[in-house]
Order: C-alpha cells, then structure tokens, then sequence
C-alpha cells in the first residue's frame, strides 16, 4: 500500500492527477512504442543477414548448373563454356610464360654446357701451331682414339703426299749396281747404318762380284771384309749361304718372286720387298725400325710384329704407291723424326702427327737435331742418284775418310 502511494504521488505534476496519469500511460506507450519498433528492426537486421547467405547459396547453385551444362555440352559450344574459358586462360598465360622462361634458361645454360668440349679439342691445335707457324689449325688431327676408318685412311695417305713433297728424291740408300748386289746389301744392313754398309760393300764386290765367287769365297776373308758392319761372323754365313742358293736352285741369277727371295738364307720378307721394289720395280712395303717406330706414332696401326705391320699399312694405301711410301717413310725417321729425340719443332707434317709433342718443339733447338742433307751434311750413299745430288745432296766419304 505505502509502495503504490508513493508511486502516485512521483507522478504528480501542476495539472492534477488525472494528467499525470495520462502522461503515465503515454510514456507507457512510447516505451512500448520504443519497444516493439526495436523488436521489428531485430528481424529486419536477421533479414538482411539472412540474405547475403541465401545469394551465395543461389550464385553457388548457378555455377553449379552453368559447370554441370558446360560438362555435358561439347567445349566452346556455349557461351558458358566461353566465358569460362578466359577465367581458365588468365592463370594457364601465367604458366605457359613461367614454362617458356624455363626453357628460355635451359637454352641458355646449353651453349655454356657445351662449351667446354670445343675448348678441349682446340689445346691440342695450339701447341701445334705454336711451334709450325706455316701449318694451318684446322688440319692438326683429333685424337685419333676416336679417328673412324675412312678419316684414317685420308691421314695417312695425306702424310704421304706430304712427305713426297719434303724428299722428291727419296730412294733406297744402298750402293747397287744389280739384283745381287743389292740383296747382299740389304742383308749386311741388319743392326747397322746404310752408310756402314756403303763403305763395306765396294771393297766385297770388287773380290767376289758373282754369286759364284761368293759361294766359293773363303769365310775368314769373308769376315775381315765385313767386321766393320758388325755380327759379322753371322752375316758371313747369311751372303755365303745365300750365294750358294742362288747358284745351285736359281742358276746364279736373283729371283724376283717373294716365295723364292724368302727361301735364301738371310733374306726375310723385309729383304725380299727391297729387292723386289728397288731391283725388280715390283711394290713392297719395307717394315724397318725406321718404318715401324713411325707408323705407331703416327697412330696407323698398333701392331708390333713386322709382319702385321705391313698388311695393317699397306691396307691404307694402293699398292702402286707401296715401294715410295716406303721410302719416304724411311727418310723422314732417318732425318726428323729420330727415335729419341724426334725434331718436332722442324717436322713438315706436326699438324698431322698425334705425337707432336714428344720431341724438341722449340723450332730453333729442332733445327740442330736435323741429320744429313736436311742439317747440310752428307748422305748415305758414296754413289747417289744424280736426283739426289741435283736437290742438293752430298756423297757420303769413302770408308776410312774421316
């Protein structure tokens, strides 16, 4: 009771209780007013909530439906399809252009890859080059490990062109005047220079100039004669055993076929193809220390034994050109190309050769290691062919001449 009357005297203004009641009420209904109207602005705010939700729910149902349609319809055949395809091409331009650079890079790196092999195959051509200023670059040969057949056969054939060039007159370097002679020669040539055997043989000849005087020739004069040739006792069997073959099986007369020459004493197939090519005109390759030491450095064959060595060369080359080869072969490691120490720097086929290098390349120094006509000195021969002696060649002295 003493609440409710302090309430309506709170209540009460200048115009009576009645307006003050009323005011009550209309306050009691603003608040109410007030209050359903905040009531009323809560669902709008849901509502407006509520629709972002459901617009993504339908944007999402449509582009399920434009995949679905785009799916079961062939690609470009509808407009969904096209514009889906500019949303797909926008990062796809992305990737294709990262993917071209990356090629980009690798063609790039690829030159510098390859670089390096070029550089290896040029250390070679500079050494070479360095010490023949004559020889142009682009012919100094490969390493031949990975040399094919073909460019082998062109090797070689071109270092014999070459050296036909250097010795035009390139010819045996034994003394002889027949077959007999000459076969004799050959054989005391063994483990001894030409010129030894040059200075020997005249004093020989004029005592047993035939088959016959040899054959009947005593063996201790025989050895005096030949002592200065070294293994004397040995090759005075061989030119007596021989002279003998020749009188009793060939009627003193030299034959000019391979399988005869090998039969007689002393005489193997190098002393057969001297023969035949220099006495007879018949090609032969001449497989002497000289001729064996170059063509192995020279990379033409591997092989060791004589006999090899000769059906390996003689395959790179025509048979016609198998006596001259042989010579120029010869000459060149007689005068350049020497087992020791080769004269490289001085050497007419350096770009040509796989084992420059292996001597003195200094050009100046390589002069001095040049031997006979090549160093101004005398020849092999006391009787030279007036070729020789025309290219400005000089007679080897007599024996005893100092």
């Amino acid at each position: 009771m003493s609440a409710e009357r302090d309430s309506a005297v709170g209540e009460q203004g200048s115009d009576g209780g009645r307006k003050t009641a009323g005011a009550a009420r209309t306050a009691a209904a603003g608040t109410g007013a007030s209050a359903a109207s905040a009531k009323k602005a809560a669902p709008s705010k849901k509502a407006a909530a509520r629709k972002p939700a459901a617009a993504k729910k339908v944007a999402a149902r449509k582009s399920a439906a434009a995949k679905k349609a785009a799916a079961e319809k062939t690609p470009g055949a509808t407009k969904p399809a096209a514009k889906k395809a500019p949303a797909k091409k926008t990062p796809a331009n992305k990737t294709p252009s990262a993917k071209k650079a990356a090629p980009a890079k690798k063609a790039s790196s690829a030159p510098l890859r390859k670089a390096p092999a070029p550089r290896k195959q040029v250390v070679a051509p500079k050494k070479a080059t360095a010490s023949v200023p004559a020889a142009p670059a682009k012919t100094v040969a490969a390493h031949p490990q990975g040399e094919s057949r073909t460019a082998l056969v062109r090797r070689a054939r071109r270092i014999n062109r070459e050296l036909a060039e250097v010795y035009p007159y390139a010819h045996p370097e034994l003394d002889f005047e027949n077959p007999f002679q000459l076969v004799v020669a050959t054989v005391l040539s063994a483990q001894t220079t030409d010129l030894r055997v040059n200075q020997t043989t005249p004093a020989l000849f004029a005592k047993y100039p035939t088959p016959e005087d040899l054959a009947a020739a005593n063996p201790e004069e025989v050895e005096e004669i030949l002592r200065p040739t070294g293994f004397f006792r040995a090759k005075t069997k061989s030119v007596i055993g021989l002279s003998k073959a020749l009188v009793e099986q060939f009627g003193g007369e030299v034959p000019g076929r391979l399988e005869d020459l090998v039969k007689l004493p002393g005489v193997g197939r190098k002393t057969a193809f001297v023969v035949l090519g220099n006495a007879f005109g018949r090609p032969g390759i001449t497989v002497d220390t000289h001729f064996q030491r170059l063509v192995r450095r020279w990379k033409w064959t591997d092989e060791t034994d004589p006999d090899k060595i000769e059906a390996a060369v003689g395959a790179l080359f025509p048979k016609s050109d198998w006596t001259d080869l042989s010579h120029h072969v010869i000459w060149h490691g007689r005068r350049i190309c020497h087992a020791r120490k080769p004269a490289c720097g001085a050497c007419p086929i350096a770009p040509l050769c796989p084992a420059y290098g292996e001597g003195e390349t200094d050009p100046e120094k390589a002069k001095k290691l040049l031997k006979y006509e090549k160093a101004g000195q005398p020849g092999q021969r006391l009787k030279p062919p007036q070729a020789y002696l025309d290219a400005g060649g000089r007679a080897a002295p007599p024996l005893g001449a100092g």
